[in-house]
C-alpha cells in the first residue's frame, strides 16, 4: 500500500521516523502501537491490553490497571524505514513522561476516541507537542464503536485545538458495519475481511462514489488555501494531481499549519498499514528537523543531524533494572561506539559507554554502534539523569533539557519498620532518579518525609513500585499541616524581669514589651521579610544598651518558632522594646537574649491568638462555558479569585504546597 508510488528510496538518515503516540487515556494508544509492531513483523501474536499481554505495557502495574503508566521504547521496520516509537501515558498524573519523550521526538501519532472525539488529557497533549514544535498526523480510532462519527471527530479537532484537519479518508460502512476505507489521494479502496491481517485493495465501492469526489475535492480546497504551489496548481488545472496533493501534505504537515487525519480500528487491526504509509510518508526524519541547538560558554551553537558531526545526545530517561542501569537517550549528531568515552557536559566529568542496546520495551539487542538520529539505551553510565548532555569530549555543548513539572500533591511516607529507614531511603532517591516529577523532602516542621509528585494515582503507582521492587513495607498519610499561629489583639506594656543568681556572676535583665499585629505589605507578604516579623525600639536614655537591644531581637526571633496554641510557628507580629533596666556586673548579652525569648512567650500567652492554614496559588484554564461552575467549585473550596478572573488562591487541602505559600485564617 502507497499513497505515494514515486517516494524515492530511502537513504539511512531519511528512511529513521522518531515518532511517539499521543492521546488521552483509553483512547487506544497502546493497541495502535501494538498493531504497529504485529502489522510490521516486530512481533508475531497480537498483544491486547485487557490480557495484559502487550508489548509496551510490560510493568506488572501496567497490566494490572490496564493503563500505560511509562514512556515505553520500541523499535520496527516498515518499507525500508526504521521506526523508533515512544508509546506514551494519556494519564493526566504522568504527563510528565510525555513532556520528555516529546523533547526528543520528530513527529507523533495522536489518536482520538471516535466517539468522544478530542478529550481534556488530548488537548493538555496537544499543546505539549505545541510547544516542542512536534509534526503531527491525527488517527481517529474505534470507528467500529456504536455512536463513532468521523465527521464529529474532525470538528471537535478543529474546534477545541484550533488545527486544520486534512481528511484523507473515507470509512466504509458504520460502527459495526466498519470494513475498511477509501484513499481519497489515490481514489481506492483498502478493505479488511475478518480474521484476515491484510488490507484487500480495490476501486471505490459504487454507493460511496459520489461522495468519495466530493471529500476529494473538499480536500484539494483545504490544500490549496494553505499551500502556495497547490493553490497555483488547482487555480490552473482546477484539480490537484496525486503527487501534488502527497507532497503539500508533506509540507503542511512538517511546517504544522495542518494535521492529515486517518481513521481505523486498531483494536480490530483496520487502518494500520496505512497509518504507516502516512507515518513514512508525512512525518519528519531526523534530516528534515532543523539542527539541535546547545550553548557553550554562553554562546549558541548548533549540530546538524549528521554522522560525522561531533558526538551529542541527550538522556530523556533512566530506568534502574535487575541487569543494571539503563539509560536512555537520543543521539541527535556524531556517532558513539560501545567502550567509547563521552563527557558528561554538566558536570565535566567522562564516562565509558558499556554498551548499547536498541529497545523494544523491556528486551533489547545490542548493537556496535548508534549514530545520529538514533534513540537507543546504553549500559555504563552512572552519573547521567533525564535532562543531562552527552557530548564528545573534545566538542562540548550543553542542549536544553526537558521542561520538569512542579509536584502538585504530597504523600509523608515511613518505613514500616525502623531498621529499612535506610533503605526506604535508598528507595525514594532511585525512584526520584528514574522519574524527575518526583519529588522527596524532609519536612523541617514535622520531621516528615514527603513525597511529591503529579497526583494521587501517581504516588500511589510510586508507592507501589517501593513495595513491589525493592520488598519494603510502607506506611503512607497524608502530611501533617503546616499550620501558622499569629496575634489577632495584642498586649502592651507586659514586662518580664529575668533574675538568675547562683554562684559567681548571675543574669539579670528587665525588659518591657509591646506585642501587636503586622500589617501586610503591598506585597500581601508585610514587612521583616516572609516570616512576617518586625521588631523595633523605643528606649530613650541609654537605659538597654544598644548590644543588648539586639540580643532582645535574637531572643525574640527564637520565640517565634513555638506558639501558645499548638506549637506552631509564629508569624504576623511586631514587637516593640519600649522600656527595660540593667545591672552593672549581672547584665549580659545572654542574659538578654534570654530574657527577649521569655518574654515574647509570656506576652503572647495574654495575647488573642488564631490559627492560620496555607494558602497558595494556583493558575486555572477552564473552557469560556465553564467559567461558572468553576467560580462555584472553588468558591465552595473557600477560593479567591482575583478581580481578572485568570488566576485563583485556594487555601492548600492537608498535603498541598507551594514554594511561596501565604497565610490565611
Amino acid at each position: 500500500m502507497r499513497t505515494d508510488q514515486h517516494r524515492q528510496p530511502a537513504t539511512a538518515m531519511s528512511g529513521i521516523r522518531n515518532l511517539g503516540i499521543l492521546a488521552h487515556v483509553d483512547a487506544g494508544k497502546t493497541t495502535v502501537t501494538e498493531r504497529i509492531l504485529y502489522t510490521t513483523g516486530a512481533v508475531h501474536k497480537r498483544g491486547e491490553v485487557h490480557d495484559g499481554t502487550t508489548v509496551t505495557d510490560f510493568d506488572s502495574q501496567e497490566r494490572d490497571r490496564g493503563i500505560t503508566i511509562f514512556a515505553a521504547a520500541v523499535s520496527c521496520s516498515w518499507d525500508g524505514h526504521r521506526i523508533n516509537l515512544i508509546d506514551t501515558p494519556g494519564h493526566v498524573d504522568f504527563s510528565d513522561e510525555v513532556e520528555r519523550s516529546l523533547r526528543v521526538l520528530d513527529g507523533a501519532v495522536a489518536v482520538f476516541d471516535a466517539v468522544a472525539g478530542v478529550e481534556p488529557q488530548s488537548e493538555s497533549v496537544w499543546r505539549q507537542a505545541d510547544r516542542h514544535g512536534v509534526p503531527r498526523i491525527a488517527f481517529v480510532n474505534k470507528l467500529d464503536r456504536a455512536g463513532a462519527d468521523l465527521d464529529a471527530a474532525v470538528a471537535s479537532i478543529r474546534e477545541r485545538l484550533h488545527a486544520a484537519p486534512l481528511v484523507v479518508q473515507l470509512p466504509i460502512g458504520r460502527e459495526d458495519g466498519f470494513t475498511g476505507v477509501v484513499d481519497l489521494l489515490r481514489m481506492r479502496s483498502f478493505t479488511w475481511a475478518d480474521g484476515c491481517d491484510s488490507a484487500e485493495e480495490g476501486p471505490v465501492p459504487e454507493d460511496l462514489g459520489e461522495e468519495a469526489q466530493q471529500r476529494r475535492r473538499l480536500l484539494e480546497e483545504a490544500v490549496a488555501e494553505l499551500h502556495p504551489v497547490a493553490l497555483e496548481e488547482f487555480c490552473t488545472r482546477a484539480t490537484l494531481s496525486a503527487r501534488t496533493l502527497a507532497g503539500a501534505l508533506r509540507d503542511l504537515t512538517r511546517t504544522g499549519e495542518g494535521v492529515v487525519v486517518l481513521c481505523g480500528s486498531a483494536y480490530r487491526n483496520r487502518g494500520i498499514e496505512p497509518l504507516l504509509e502516512a507515518v513514512v510518508d508525512y512525518l519528519p526524519s531526523p534530516s528534515d528537523v532543523p539542527a539541535v541547538r546547545g550553548t557553550l560558554d554562553g554562546a549558541v551553537q548548533e549540530r546538524a543531524a549528521d554522522a560525522a558531526a561531533p558526538f551529542s545526545a541527550l538522556v530523556f530517561k533512566v530506568n534502574s533494572t535487575g541487569t543494571g542501569r539503563l539509560t536512555y537517550l537520543r543521539v541527535y549528531s556524531g556517532t558513539i561506539e560501545k567502550g567509547g568515552v563521552v563527557l558528561h557536559a554538566g558536570t565535566g566529568r567522562t564516562e565509558r559507554i558499556g554498551r548499547i542496546l536498541r529497545v523494544q520495551a523491556d528486551r533489547h539487542a545490542e548493537v556496535d554502534r548508534a549514530v545520529a538520529g538514533d534513540i537507543v539505551a546504553v549500559v555504563g553510565l552512572k552519573t547521567a539523569c533525564a535532562g543531562t548532555t552527552l557530548c564528545a569530549p573534545s566538542a562540548p555543548l550543553v542542549l536544553e533539557p526537558p521542561m520538569a513539572a512542579d509536584p502538585v500533591v504530597s504523600a509523608a511516607v515511613e518505613a514500616r519498620r525502623s531498621t529499612d529507614s535506610d533503605r526506604l531511603a535508598a528507595a525514594l532517591a532511585r525512584l526520584v532518579e528514574e522519574d524527575p516529577s518526583l519529588a522527596v523532602r524532609t519536612d523541617p516542621e514535622t520531621g516528615q518525609t514527603v513525597l511529591s509528585g503529579m497526583g494521587e494515582l501517581h504516588l500511589e503507582v510510586a508507592v507501589e513500585k517501593i513495595r513491589r521492587a525493592h520488598g519494603l513495607e510502607v506506611n503512607v498519610g497524608r502530611p501533617q499541616v503546616a499550620y501558622r499561629e499569629t496575634v489577632a489583639r495584642g498586649v502592651s506594656g507586659s514586662v518580664f524581669r529575668h533574675v538568675k543568681q547562683e554562684g559567681g556572676a548571675g543574669q539579670f535583665a528587665h525588659v518591657v514589651l509591646d506585642v501587636e499585629p503586622l500589617e501586610a505589605g503591598p506585597d500581601g507578604v508585610g514587612d521583616g521579610g516572609p516570616e512576617r516579623f518586625a521588631f523595633r525600639s523605643t528606649v530613650v536614655g541609654g537605659r538597654v544598651p544598644k548590644e543588648y537591644v539586639q540580643a532582645v531581637e535574637a531572643g525574640c526571633r527564637e520565640a517565634l518558632t513555638e506558639g501558645p496554641l499548638d506549637g506552631h510557628p509564629v508569624t504576623g507580629l511586631r514587637v516593640t522594646l519600649t522600656d527595660g533596666a540593667t545591672h552593672p556586673k549581672d547584665s549580659s548579652e545572654v542574659a538578654f537574649r534570654t530574657a527577649g525569648r521569655l518574654a515574647l512567650r509570656a506576652a503572647l500567652q495574654a495575647c488573642v491568638m488564631t490559627l492560620l492554614e496555607p494558602v497558595v496559588e494556583v493558575t486555572v484554564t477552564v473552557p469560556g462555558d465553564a467559567v461558572g461552575a468553576v467560580l462555584g467549585d472553588l468558591a465552595a473550596r473557600r477560593g479567591r479569585a482575583p478581580p481578572s478572573g485568570a488566576e485563583w488562591r485556594s487555601p492548600g487541602s492537608p498535603g498541598s504546597t507551594s514554594r511561596s505559600p501565604n497565610w490565611s485564617s
